[in-house]
């Protein structure tokens, strides 16, 4: 090479940066995630304690939440704010005195054990009570019925020393867990946990998931007799005493999920069949048996759209317990541009600049994906600022 070309190449490196600059070069793991929060002690140790539920529920600092088929209760007005984008919201909670007696009762509610906060003095248990399969509560025009409260908050109306509501003339008092789905109202988890503390985003994910879990398998899978809660409620156990009564646990589902950018960092948005409306979203799918999560993001981006990934970079992971999915979260750069969509499982896929992303979500030809899903804020992650 002369000496002039030397120069002519330099020249050409300085001027044309971006030439060998990486649009993942900035890429850094996603701070915060909304369903991956929390700082709750498992107390997983416990969790072979016999009497555990009934010693949790008599302590005085114990408190109860509920869940209902993997929605969480709130009190009585509080799921109007699922819309509003600064509204907070908390679940409702009782004692746990209040619950003991009722679960012997009403063999369809079970308890987990979901850990403790604090230490010495200020350790607090809490309890997640489901109440999927419970008893409904009692007719409006029944003399047991439970008294109108749509201004009475759930912790208001269920005061340590409060006197337990809905007394009868005959003395029977509804017992809480048949108040329950009147008492509260009830939310999905994807709309509580934007509008939720970090401390109760955890619990409620956490609980929501086993509420699931336990309501999708309700025999063993490998003799097929009725299961029973176990290990403080995070496991399953098999009735059958001829197969060994084998301990079940929860079936994770891995699945990845991958914003893909080409050269001039352009993110690629796609429409599913399955999805209403205008959403676009990022490629994601299950990882197969045997796969590794490099493999399966780039498998699914191919098969979705065509496009081959090169090089990734890991984002971060939450699960998504509808039912049972743990979503890992990545960022890949394209080695082509060219789209190809299946017509199947994917419809449409279109590179987007951050200024046609904006102006498209503003028109509402797209609409962005929910505030509690990982492909949120893996398109502000790209986008440099909150939707």
């Amino acid at each position: 090479m002369t000496t002039q070309q030397t120069v002519q190449t330099t020249q050409t490196q300085r001027t044309t940066p971006a030439a060998s600059f990486s649009s993942l070069a900035l890429t850094q793991v996603l701070p915060f995630l909304p369903l991956a929060q929390g700082d709750i002690d498992y107390q997983v140790s416990r969790r072979g304690e016999e009497w555990l539920i009934d010693a949790t529920l008599a302590e005085p600092s114990t408190r109860v939440m509920f869940v209902d088929a993997g929605r969480l209760a709130v009190p009585r007005g509080e799921s109007m704010k699922v819309n509003q984008s600064a509204a907070r919201m908390r679940l409702a909670t009782v004692p746990g005195a209040y619950v003991a007696a009722d679960l012997a009762a009403h063999p369809g509610a079970f308890a987990v054990f979901l850990g403790a906060y604090g230490s010495g003095e200020r350790l607090e248990h809490i309890v997640a009570v489901d109440v999927t399969r419970a008893s409904r509560p009692v007719r409006a025009d029944d003399a047991t019925a439970i008294p109108h409260a749509a201004n009475v908050g759930a912790d208001d109306a269920f005061d340590a020393d409060a006197d337990r509501p809905g007394a009868s003339d005959s003395g029977r008092s509804p017992s809480i867990i048949e108040q329950a789905h009147d008492r509260f109202d009830w939310v999905d988890l994807r709309g509580f946990a934007p509008h939720a503390s970090a401390r109760e985003a955890g619990l409620a994910t956490s609980a929501a998931s086993i509420s699931m879990w336990h309501r999708g398998q309700r025999h063993c899978p490998c003799c097929g007799a009725p299961v029973a809660p176990a290990l403080g409620g995070w496991a399953q156990r098999c009735t059958n005493a001829d197969d060994g009564e084998r301990i079940l646990f929860p079936r994770i589902e891995p699945a990845v999920i991958t914003a893909v950018v080409d050269a001039q960092d352009r993110l690629m948005l796609q429409h599913n069949a399955a999805w209403h409306g205008n959403l676009y979203s990022v490629s994601a799918g299950f990882v197969e048996a045997g796969e590794n999560l490099e493999h399966a993001a780039r498998r699914e981006a191919k098969e979705e759209t065509g496009v081959s990934v090169g090089e990734l970079r890991y984002l971060g992971s939450q699960p998504w317990p509808f039912p049972a999915s743990l979503m890992m979260a990545f960022k890949g750069r394209a080695l082509d541009a060219d789209i190809h969509v299946d017509g199947k499982e994917t419809t449409d896929a279109v590179w987007m600049t951050r200024d046609e992303y904006t102006q498209a979500v503003i028109a509402g030809r797209m609409d962005p994906p929910g505030k509690a899903t990982i492909a949120r804020y893996m398109i502000e992650e790209w986008l440099g600022r909150e939707l």
